[in-house]
C-alpha cells in the first residue's frame, strides 16, 4: 500500500487542492441559491478529496522529499502549494455556512493560518535568494495569484468565525488579510498583464490557471462582502471604504471574464490546441463558481437585488465546467489504472 501511495504521489501536481477549492465554491454557490441537498453532498465529497490529498501530499513529503522541495522552489510550480491554504479556508467556510459548525471553522482557520505563515515566507524567501532566476515570461502566470486567493480565503473564514471567539481581534485580522490580499493582487497582476500585453504569447502558454486572474478577484469580492455583512468595530468605521474597494475588485473581475473566454477560443479553436484533462484545469472551475458566490454576497452587502440576476445565470456555467472537468479526471485516471 505504501509503495502504491509513494508511486502515485511522486509526481503529484502541487496545485491539486484547487479541486477542493472548486468543489467548495460550487457547493457554496448552490447553498446560496437554495439548492441545499446538492450543496451538502458536495461538502461530504469535498471532505473525502481533502483528506485523500492530505495523505498523498504527506506521503510525497516523506518518501519523495526531493521532488517536493524542488517544486516548492520552482517559480512556476511553487505557487500551487498555496492551494492547500485556500482549500482549507473554503472547506472551513463550507462547514460554517452549510452546517453551522463554527468549531470546525475555527480549527481550519488556525491550521490554515499557521501553514500560510510558513509557506508565505518560505516560498518568497526561496524565490528571492535563488541564484539562477528565470525570465518573467517563463515563470509568472495566473498561478501566482493563488497567493492572493489563499490570503483572502483566510479573511473570509476569519470573518465568519469572528462571532464565536475574539470577535474584535478576528475581525481586525480578517480586515488586514483582506487589504493585504488586495495589495498582493495589484502587485502580481501588473507582471501578468505586462506579459500578456507586451510579450509574445503562445497558445500552449495560456494555461487554465490564468482564470485565477478573475478567481482572485472573485474571492476578494467575497471577503469584502462578508466583512460588510458582519461589520463591527473598526470594520464598521471603514465600511464605506470597504464597499467601494469591494465593488472595484468585482468590476475588475467581471471585466476579465469575456477576455478570458475570447483567449480560450483563440487557444483551442483558432490555434487548435487540444482540450484534454490536466490537473491545473481545476484552476478554471474555481473562479467561475467563486464569482457566483462573490456576486451573491455583494448583492446582499450593497443591497442591490438586481445583481442576483448574474449568479442565477453563472451557476449553470459553474456546474457545467465542474462536471466536465470531473469527467475528464475520471476518464484520465481510469486510463492510467487500466495501463
Amino acid at each position: 500500500m505504501i509503495e502504491f501511495l509513494q508511486r502515485q504521489s511522486r509526481h503529484l501536481y502541487p496545485g491539486y487542492f484547487a479541486m477542493v477549492m472548486a468543489t467548495g465554491a460550487l457547493s457554496l454557490s448552490l447553498w446560496y441559491l437554495d439548492i441545499p441537498l446538492a450543496a451538502e453532498m458536495l461538502l461530504y465529497f469535498n471532505v473525502f478529496v481533502y483528506l485523500l490529498l492530505l495523505v498523498l501530499n504527506g506521503v510525497r513529503l516523506m518518501f519523495n522529499t526531493r521532488d517536493f522541495l524542488q517544486d516548492l522552489n520552482d517559480n512556476g510550480k511553487g505557487p500551487g502549494f498555496f492551494t492547500l491554504i485556500a482549500a482549507s479556508g473554503v472547506l472551513g467556510s463550507q462547514f460554517v455556512i452549510i452546517k453551522d459548525m463554527f468549531t470546525a471553522g475555527v480549527i481550519f482557520w488556525y491550521a490554515a493560518f499557521i501553514v500560510w505563515i510558513i509557506l508565505m515566507y518560505t516560498f518568497f524567501t526561496l524565490i528571492i535568494i535563488k541564484k539562477s532566476k528565470p525570465l518573467a515570461d517563463e515563470s509568472v502566470n495566473g498561478g501566482w495569484l493563488l497567493v492572493v486567493v489563499s490570503t483572502q480565503s483566510l479573511a473570509v473564514l476569519g470573518t465568519l468565525i469572528a462571532g464565536s471567539s475574539f470577535t474584535e481581534v478576528m475581525l481586525f485580522i480578517s480586515l488586514c488579510l483582506f487589504l493585504l490580499g488586495c495589495a498582493l493582487y495589484l502587485n502580481i497582476i501588473a507582471f501578468i498583464f505586462y506579459r500578456l500585453m507586451f510579450l509574445k504569447i503562445e497558445a500552449m502558454a495560456l494555461t487554465p490557471p490564468y482564470w485565477i486572474s478573475m478567481g482572485a478577484l472573485a474571492i476578494t469580492t467575497l471577503a469584502g462582502s462578508v466583512l460588510i455583512l458582519n461589520s463591527a468595530g473598526i470594520v464598521a468605521e471603514l465600511e464605506i471604504f470597504i464597499k467601494g474597494f469591494t465593488l472595484f475588485f468585482w468590476a475588475l473581475g467581471t471585466w476579465w471574464i469575456p477576455l478570458l473566454i475570447i483567449l480560450g477560443v483563440w487557444r483551442h479553436i483558432v490555434n487548435h490546441y487540444p482540450l484534454s484533462y490536466t490537473p491545473d484545469m481545476w484552476g478554471m472551475a474555481f473562479p467561475v463558481a467563486m464569482y457566483t458566490v462573490g456576486t451573491v454576497n455583494l448583492s446582499m452587502a450593497l443591497e442591490l437585488e438586481f445583481l442576483m440576476v448574474i449568479p442565477k445565470l453563472t451557476i449553470f456555467a459553474a456546474v457545467i465546467v465542474w462536471l466536465l472537468i470531473m469527467t475528464g479526471l475520471v476518464v484520465h485516471h481510469g486510463k492510467r489504472f487500466k495501463i
